[in-house]
């Protein structure tokens, strides 16, 4: 078994870190850079920023952030959210990104993974799928965030990007996304047993637990967003954010529904203890 990485999630409203349920009810935690410094030092295998807004924009904001992030940060960094081109990627590349999500450009646009797996390499460029089970049974794939109906099937969209020259795909169950229920383990077996590139896993980490459920998926990375996120905060209150007055969650005790916070330091611990290959520093 190869090194099972271990993934923080930033997902990034403007100038700061945001995190929601379903990928929606957005709410305001801090400062990327704060938490960015904080997993890296903690021993996170990469860092993975998302602009949630770059859609309805259509452009991507995350450049400032990169390039102050790969001052200190030596681990790879991926971004995603509003990269519609080639230029776009180059842009965030000469910004100090390692590799570049690309999840609604590349619905409507499939040749432009080829095209950019041409140009920078395939290692470069990660396509991102955000996923929801259809009452049938089925899975379907959506953009912007969640918020757009594509009508492609999600298994066979997956198999395509590999096709294409993505080399890693991050999938999104927005189903799971932000409950702390586990990952969609259906749809990552589905996944895996389907393509030979990286499968990310993302969306639902609640418990220690759910990582070995995962990786017996054969999911290549966790990607890991409110169990950090929430763990960093119980311990450094002090950089939450209440610029928009939507973290009064957070001082009133009352726990994170299903989702029991862990660190990075925890993560890694749980797959030593479990003799799940990985990183340890």
């Amino acid at each position: 078994m190869n090194t099972i990485r271990c993934i923080a999630r930033l997902d990034v409203k403007g100038p700061n870190l945001v995190k929601g349920i379903h990928l929606e009810g957005l709410r305001v935690l801090g400062k990327p850079e704060v938490f960015s410094k904080f997993y890296y030092e903690q021993g996170a295998d990469e860092l993975f920023y998302q602009d949630v807004v770059a859609s309805l924009y259509e452009r991507n904001g995350l450049h400032d952030l990169i390039s102050n992030v790969a001052k200190f940060s030596f681990i790879p960094l991926t971004v995603g959210g509003g990269i519609r081109s080639i230029e776009d990627i180059k842009s965030m590349l000469k910004a100090g990104a390692d590799k570049v999500a690309i999840n609604t450009a590349a619905i409507n646009n499939a040749e432009l993974i080829t095209e950019a797996a041409n140009t920078f390499g395939s290692s470069t460029i990660v396509v991102a799928i955000e996923v929801a089970k259809q009452s049938d049974g089925s899975y379907l794939a959506f953009t912007d965030n969640g918020r757009e109906y594509t009508g492609v099937e999600a298994i066979n969209w997956a198999c395509r990007a590999e096709e294409l020259g993505a080399g890693e795909l991050v999938i999104t169950s927005i189903d799971q996304e932000g409950t702390g229920e586990g990952y969609d383990y259906e749809l990552l077996r589905r996944i895996t047993s389907k393509v030979s590139i990286p499968v990310v896993a993302h969306g639902g980490a609640g418990k220690l637990e759910d990582i070995k459920q995962a990786v017996d998926c054969n999911a290549n990375a966790l990607a890991f967003g409110s169990v950090l996120h929430y763990d960093f905060l119980e311990n450094n209150a002090s950089f939450a954010s209440e610029d928009e007055g939507n973290t009064e969650f957070l001082k009133k005790g009352t726990g994170y529904g299903k989702i029991n916070p862990f660190s990075i330091g925890d993560i890694k611990s749980y797959m030593v203890s479990n003799q799940i290959p990985c990183r340890t520093i």
